[in-house]
Parts: structure tokens; C-alpha cells; sequence
């Protein structure tokens, strides 16, 4: 399936050129940092076999403001070559092919609010909630 042209960039490497693109909004694992950034890239001329690629950060507009890098040309044309190099072939009609630089991602869903519970006063250290006996 061809990528959508609206948000895609062009790149050229090594005399071929692709088009990529990643989501504008996160996924929902995204979102809650749960799962890397992914981007997609397709031979720009022949789109046959998608590449995706799965990053090793959040996707920058995740919900829980967890710092996301833009990602560059350089690292998107160097993914390209490490595909290319692992049996990707772009103009050949196919599943997608998965690129996985997920390495050294973490979850980083931090909760940035405290609550205090509702059956302690302010200002005192919570306490197990009240039993019944």
C-alpha cells in the first residue's frame, strides 16, 4: 500500500529516491509512551514493499511530554541502507518490511501530579485506609 503523499518528505540515497513519512499524531501505545516513534518509507517512483522503521524514542507528541528528537534525513537515509542491506526490496510488491532500532527504548511514563488519597487530611502522611471491624 502507497504511503500518503500529504506529509511525506523526498529523499535521495545513493542516486534512488524514497519517500518518508511519520505520523502527526501518536498512536495510542505512543501516547502513552508505551511504544517507540515508527516511520514509514517507500521507493518514491515504484512504491512496492513499505519499510517501517521503529526508532528507539517517543514519538514527540506524546501525552506525558517524555523528550522526542526530531527525526533527521540522516538517520532516515542511513535506516534505508541498513534495510537495503538486510534484504529490503522497495519496488517489489510484498508485505511490509520491519526495521526494528528499538534498542535501548524505555517506558518513561511518569505520572507529574500527586494525589493525596481521600481519606487522609492535608498536610499528614498517607496512612492504610480505614477497616471495619
Amino acid at each position: 500500500m502507497a504511503l500518503v503523499k500529504k506529509g511525506s518528505r523526498l529523499i535521495t540515497v545513493d542516486g534512488t529516491t524514497y519517500r518518508w513519512r511519520l505520523r502527526g499524531r501518536p498512536t495510542y501505545d505512543q501516547g502513552l509512551v508505551v511504544s517507540p516513534l515508527t516511520y514509514a518509507v517507500e521507493h518514491a517512483r515504484t512504491p512496492g514493499t513499505t519499510l517501517v522503521i521503529t526508532t528507539n524514542q517517543p514519538h514527540p507528541s506524546n501525552w506525558f511530554g517524555a523528550a522526542g528528537r526530531p527525526v533527521l534525513p540522516a538517520q532516515v537515509a542511513d535506516s534505508i541502507r541498513t534495510a537495503l542491506a538486510d534484504g529490503w526490496a522497495p519496488e517489489n510488491p510484498g508485505s511490509p518490511f520491519h526495521l526494528d532500532q528499538s534498542a535501548g527504548f524505555t517506558e518513561t511514563r511518569q505520572c507529574t501530579t500527586t494525589r493525596t488519597p481521600s481519606w487522609t487530611e492535608p498536610g499528614t502522611p498517607p496512612t492504610a485506609p480505614p477497616t471495619s471491624e
